[in-house]
C-alpha cells in the first residue's frame, strides 16, 4: 500500500485491558461483562505514564466494561469513542471455560483454528477488526485502541497482512501494549506484548 492510498501517517497503540478474575484464571472472556480486579486496576492507572508522553488524535474503546474501566484509569475515558467492533470474541458455548476445560471435551482444540461452538466464527471477527482498521487509516496521526486480547491479536495480524489465524502466535497480556504503524510503506509490528509493570 503506498502512502498515497491512505492518510494515516502515525502510530496504533493497542492496549489489552487489564486483569479481571477470569482472565488470571485463564477462563475465555467474550460477552461477559467483569470489572478488574484491584491489581488490574493497579496496572491500568500504572499504563497511564506509559501514554501520558503520546499525543493521540483519535481514542477508541470495546463496549465491555473492562475495557472502558482501563481506558478511564488511564485517564482517557472522556476523550474514547466507543466502538462495537472491538468486542471481544464470542466464544459461545465455550464462554467462561479455560482451554484445559475445553481440551477435555475436544481433545487438541486450538482456537484459532477451530473456532468455538457456537460462537462467533474467525471471519466475522477478522470483518470487524478491519473495519476499525479502516478508521485508524483515515486518521493523520497518533491512535489508541483500548480492547481484548483476541481481537487486537487479529486485528494485528490483518494489519500485518497475514491470515486472521496467525494472530494464534501474538500472545498479548492484561494491560499490555502493543504498538502498530508503519516501516516506510510496509504496514509492520513496531512492538508487542508491553507491560507497565
Amino acid at each position: 500500500m503506498s502512502s498515497e492510498e491512505r492518510s494515516h501517517e502515525g502510530e496504533s497503540v493497542l492496549v489489552r485491558h487489564a486483569e479481571t478474575e477470569w482472565s488470571l484464571a485463564g477462563r475465555h472472556t467474550g460477552r461477559t461483562d467483569l470489572a478488574l480486579t484491584e491489581r488490574g486496576r493497579s496496572r491500568a492507572r500504572a499504563l497511564a505514564d506509559h501514554l501520558a508522553a503520546r499525543r493521540f488524535e483519535l481514542v477508541l474503546v470495546s463496549p465491555a466494561r473492562r475495557a472502558r474501566e482501563t481506558c478511564e484509569l488511564c485517564g482517557l475515558g472522556e476523550r474514547a469513542s466507543v466502538r462495537e467492533e472491538l468486542r471481544e470474541w464470542d466464544y459461545g458455548e465455550y464462554e467462561g471455560l479455560t482451554t484445559v476445560e475445553i481440551r477435555a471435551r475436544r481433545p487438541g482444540w486450538r482456537l484459532f483454528r477451530d473456532g468455538a461452538a457456537g460462537g462467533e466464527p474467525l471471519a466475522s471477527l477478522a470483518a470487524r477488526a478491519e473495519r476499525v482498521m479502516a478508521r485508524i487509516r483515515a486518521v493523520d496521526g497518533d491512535v489508541l485502541v483500548f480492547a481484548h486480547g483476541h481481537v487486537l491479536r487479529v486485528l494485528t495480524a490483518r494489519w500485518l497482512e497475514l491470515d486472521a489465524a496467525a494472530a494464534e502466535r501474538f500472545v498479548l497480556d492484561a494491560a499490555a501494549l502493543g504498538v502498530i504503524g508503519y516501516d516506510r510503506d510496509v504496514p509492520a509490528l513496531l512492538c508487542w506484548n508491553v507491560r507497565a509493570l
